[in-house]
């Protein structure tokens, strides 16, 4: 059986789509292969994001946005999309998920938790979701 791979795409690839890998790569370990992307990636990650994220004790500081290309969507099982519209490739066959949250840039902290708490709930679901198809299958 192979792994399935998961690419989180928001467009500065700085905040929501780091949050969401570095949750599922957290709780998934080696069960499924995470990846994130921009459609405008950032020149760095979004220091709140990241301050927001240690708080839930996971460390994603060493992470870097990254522009999305058409490999990383035709490479990816499950596409979740946060807020780049048009700009996210659309391949036959895939799973493709739009997630809408609100974008963490420019927030304080006391802001950006309860986002990043929601991003975990949808990272729990879309895991226990994919691990009951993996079952099925």
């Amino acid at each position: 059986m192979s792994i399935p791979t998961v690419l989180f795409v928001c467009v500065h690839n700085a905040g929501r789509s780091q949050m969401a890998a570095g949750f599922l790569h957290h709780l998934a370990g080696d069960r499924v292969r995470v990846r994130s992307a921009g459609s405008e990636p950032a020149e760095s990650l979004n220091p709140v994001a990241v301050e927001a994220m240690r708080e839930a004790g996971i460390d994603i500081a060493a992470a870097a946005p990254e522009l999305l290309d058409v490999e990383a969507v035709r490479g990816a099982d499950v596409v979740i999309t946060m807020g780049c519209g048009d700009a996210c490739p659309v391949f036959p066959g895939k799973r493709y998920e739009d997630w809408e949250l609100p974008d963490p840039a420019g927030l304080p902290l006391e802001e950006v938790r309860p986002i990043r708490d929601e991003i975990r709930a949808r990272v729990e679901s879309l895991l226990a979701s994919m691990t009951s198809n993996a079952k099925d299958d």
